[in-house]
């Protein structure tokens, strides 16, 4: 496997090319870019120009939901206003619950994406124990069910994604593997033998989950079991964390999950899940796929630089905390079981310190001059040595002149410095020749324009906030910190890409709470919206949020169909999923308990739900982050 072999010289998986219409998928192509619709399928106008809009942005492949066979068939009229205006990206159908549907809007589209967890089954929540016996024949069921699709994708030429979701798993998978990364795999894996046994080979896969930790653990261990099965499996992957929400938090969400992916080598095609407009996604997209390139190319270093042999310092298939010591910097504790600390620079705190209640949770916690960290190199086997040799732990760090990506160095940290000294992750190294370079040419321009330094680090390139850009520095801080920690890496981070000390500290602390490292705050799950939603996202998400944003460690799920709703309530304390036009149905994890309420009052029977619960606390003056 990529990333559990060489977590320290990654180099992009390589699989075989599908060809999606005119777009090639995998092999030597760059990572695609693609994104969803959100209005209704019938309306046909309406669709060409949400589908003409994402191309003019730079999306290279565009998703149209087909969720009944009526909405499959406009499929048509739709795909061929798009070719009488010029406009040639492929389309994919997007398919849950109904094989006719599939069927039928296989006749008009390059690639049909269906979701294992619901092509053939519907999700009842039921326990039954399966025989080898009864599986089998479930999967013979499957097989009946499948086949035509199979046969007409071949026929026609076309593409299909094998797309497991988390939040769908069919009862059979989740009786037999539970709500697990394996689950995940293996309900693709049961769909790809039976194309492959039919020789059809024109597929991708994915493994999508609103969490970003179960999500790596999924993928990791999909590209592990495909180099498991053969040579021959070497299939594309797309990446996704399905329902990140809206604004900042999905964007941090999102690099996390595909950005720490990508920079194993493991993706060949994205798509940014945002509760907003579909435009507003490909920037973020395009920009995780550019950081991704720089850091794939940066990875692999020399021979005498490239520890190949060793041990890996987290396990890539399951989330464990590296088990560090506790110390204490200035009255706090970090390390062991205590809480990720946010440190920041003496000059930061400086320019903050005046104003500290007014910065609500948003806190420094340690200043870096006062924490006595040691900063090494973790390629200088005589500084390791000192260090282990220690048998008080001490707060370390990678010192900022080392010339490798920040995943790569703090692996390579985390692998060779003992375990009970605490790690403090940092987003960018700023000290070594070419970051300040990069830095320079963000501001004046390059001198010479004939002649730029190659960065090595992608936040070399891409995390320059003086180029007055916070989307890169955002998904290089969360990318480079966010995936660390969802390998366990990590007692405190520093962000420094960002020089503003407010935006800094609440940059930090999201990406904590994206983690799942340290809850602060409300934490929401909230699809994007797409032809199947039954209510507006983006209000009914400024509404549910208005209301409920006070409410510290709660976790609020918003749906607006019951796709994945009902899978994605698990991971939840309440859930708000549209039911049916204008309705609303209220859960309690994944347990629906008030059905039909009208979409005008679900707010406040949400509100009554939280309060039926004991979670709910009346809100108090809000803290301003300036």
């Amino acid at each position: 496997m990529r990333s559990g072999e060489f977590p320290f010289a990654s180099g992009r998986r390589v699989t075989r090319e599908v060809m999606v219409g005119r777009v090639g998928v995998g092999g030597a192509n760059p990572i695609r870019v693609q994104s969803m619709i959100t209005c209704d399928t019938m309306d046909t106008e309406a669709s060409i120009a949400q589908t003409m809009e994402l191309a003019a942005v730079g999306c290279e492949i565009v998703r149209i939901t087909a969720p009944t066979v009526k909405d499959a068939a406009n499929l048509e009229h739709i795909v061929r206003g798009l070719r009488e205006r010029g406009c040639d990206v492929p389309i994919v159908a997007d398919i849950h619950f109904k094989p006719e549907a599939a069927m039928e809007a296989a006749r008009w589209v390059e690639k049909v994406r269906i979701n294992p967890g619901n092509y053939a089954d519907s999700k009842k929540f039921k326990i039954v124990e399966y025989t080898d016996e009864q599986y089998a024949a479930e999967l013979e069921r499957i097989r009946e069910r499948f086949t035509p699709l199979v046969r007409l994708s071949r026929e026609r030429g076309i593409a299909m994604r094998i797309g497991t979701n988390h939040g769908s798993l069919s009862d059979r998978i989740m009786n037999r593997y539970g709500d697990t990364p394996l689950g995940m795999v293996e309900s693709a894996l049961e769909f790809a033998r039976i194309a492959r046994d039919l020789d059809y080979h024109a597929f991708v896969f994915s493994m999508k989950s609103s969490n970003p930790k179960v999500m790596i653990n999924a993928y990791r261990l999909l590209a592990a079991r495909l180099a498991e099965e053969g040579a021959d499996w070497n299939y594309p992957i797309h990446l996704g964390v399905t329902e990140a929400g809206e604004g900042e938090d999905a964007r941090i969400k999102s690099a996390i999950g595909i950005g720490s992916l990508l920079h194993d080598g493991i993706g060949d095609t994205i798509r940014v899940s945002l509760t907003e407009d579909s435009v507003h996604e490909i920037p973020v997209a395009r920009a995780l796929a550019e950081i991704a390139g720089h850091a794939v190319a940066a990875a692999t270093l020399p021979n005498e630089e490239t520890p190949q042999a060793e041990r890996l310092p987290y396990n890539p298939f399951e989330y464990e905390r590296r088990g560090s010591k506790t110390i204490e910097c200035g009255g706090v504790r970090l390390g062991g079981e205590e809480l990720i600390r946010v440190v920041v620079r003496q000059s930061s705190f400086d320019k903050v310190a005046h104003k500290l209640d007014r910065l609500g949770d948003y806190q420094p916690e340690i200043v870096f001059e006062k924490a006595g960290i040691v900063e090494i190199d973790p390629r200088d086997e005589a500084a390791v040595e000192r260090l282990n040799q220690l048998a008080t732990p001490v707060f370390v760090t990678v010192r900022d002149d080392v010339p490798m990506p920040v995943i790569t160095a703090f692996r390579l940290l985390a692998a060779r410095v003992a375990p009970h000294h605490p790690i403090l992750l940092k987003d960018v190294f700023l000290g070594h020749p070419e970051r300040r370079e990069a830095k320079r040419n963000a501001v004046e321009g390059p001198r010479d324009e004939t002649v730029q330094a190659t960065p090595r680090d992608p936040s070399t390139a891409l995390g320059m906030t003086a180029a007055g850009n916070f989307l890169q520095t955002l998904l290089t801080a969360a990318t480079n910190v966010g995936s660390l920690l969802c390998d366990g890496i990590g007692d405190a981070v520093l962000i420094r890409g960002e020089e503003a000390p407010g935006q800094a500290l609440r940059l930090s602390y999201n990406i904590l709470q994206a983690a799942g490292s340290r809850i602060f705050k409300t934490d929401y799950v909230a699809c994007p919206s797409c032809g199947r939603t039954l209510f507006n996202l983006q209000t009914t998400t400024a509404r549910i949020k208005a209301a409920t944003s006070h409410l510290k460690g709660v976790k609020i799920a918003i749906m607006g169909c019951i796709v994945n709703g009902p899978g994605e309530m698990a991971d939840a304390d309440f859930g708000y999923v549209g039911g049916a036009p204008g309705k609303v149905n209220l859960y309690v994890g994944k347990t629906a308990v008030k059905f039909n309420i009208p979409e005008a009052d679900a707010v406040d029977r949400l509100q009554d739900l939280i309060r039926e619960h004991g979670k709910w606390v009346e809100p108090a003056g809000g803290a301003v982050l300036v």
